[in-house]
């Protein structure tokens, strides 16, 4: 069987080594990449496409990024860490993340997804994602997926948590404030520590008279994203409901 491994991976026409080097790891079982590569579309069988190593993947990603969430954000509440996990997880940061890898270029697929003029479906970018990180999981073990998490979505953790991405609590909680009280939200910076080149800030939101529980953020930006969703937790609690607002 090992003579033979080779030849199926040359058979596929994929440019092994180019790929390896786009997602910075290089395989001891090449198959592996070939299959996680591999769309049921493109398949002699269903079992020989991604399928299986996307439904490990989902839930490696998932436990990596719920790890890097807990080890960066200390003092967050499980709902704080919760909203975060399910953007950067979600199919728009995965499929997005295999764009920026190209991995769309080495994916095999069968006729009906091969033809110049169709897009591949973000599902199908998605889940090449999630099956590329189970196959290195697969291949290497956890401490060889990290690498790539760290690269490609502890940014994306960044930019959730600083607003730029997914919910902004900032926006949701003046357009309550406003229609429930008819004023705009404020920020008070309660408390600062460390030193100038890397302040992290405690702020709290208040509306009115009332002040709501405070958070920290590594910038003041960061801080008040925090404090706004805290506001949103507690006025979502009095609401009787978890929804958006």
């Amino acid at each position: 069987m090992a003579d033979q491994q080779p030849r199926a991976v040359a058979d596929t026409g994929i440019d092994v080594v180019e790929c390896q080097r786009r997602i910075g790891y290089e395989f001891r079982d090449p198959a592996l990449l070939v299959a996680a590569l591999t769309h049921a579309s493109g398949a002699q069988h269903r079992l020989a496409s991604n399928e299986r190593l996307e439904f490990l993947g989902d839930s490696i990603l998932g436990f990596l990024v719920c790890e890097k969430l807990y080890r960066l954000f200390p003092d967050s509440l499980e709902g704080d860490l919760t909203r975060i996990k399910s953007v950067v997880v979600s199919r728009e940061t995965c499929s997005r993340i295999s764009e920026q890898l190209d991995l769309e270029s080495f994916l095999i697929v069968g006729k009906g997804l091969s033809t110049p003029s169709r897009a591949v479906p973000t599902s199908v970018l998605s889940d090449l994602f999630e099956s590329l990180v189970a196959a290195i999981y697969l291949d290497g073990g956890m401490d060889a997926v990290r690498p790539l998490v760290e690269r490609m979505l502890v940014p994306e953790i960044g930019k959730v948590a600083s607003g730029e991405m997914g919910s902004n609590h900032k926006s949701l909680l003046q357009q309550w404030a406003q229609r429930d009280f008819g004023i705009t939200p404020t920020y008070e910076v309660l408390e600062e520590v460390g030193p100038d080149h890397s302040k992290s800030f405690r702020v709290s939101a208040q509306i009115g008279g009332r002040r709501y529980a405070p958070a920290w953020g590594r910038n003041k930006k960061e801080a008040e994203q925090r404090a706004a969703s805290n506001a949103l937790g507690e006025l979502r609690l009095e609401a009787g409901g978890p929804g958006e607002g």
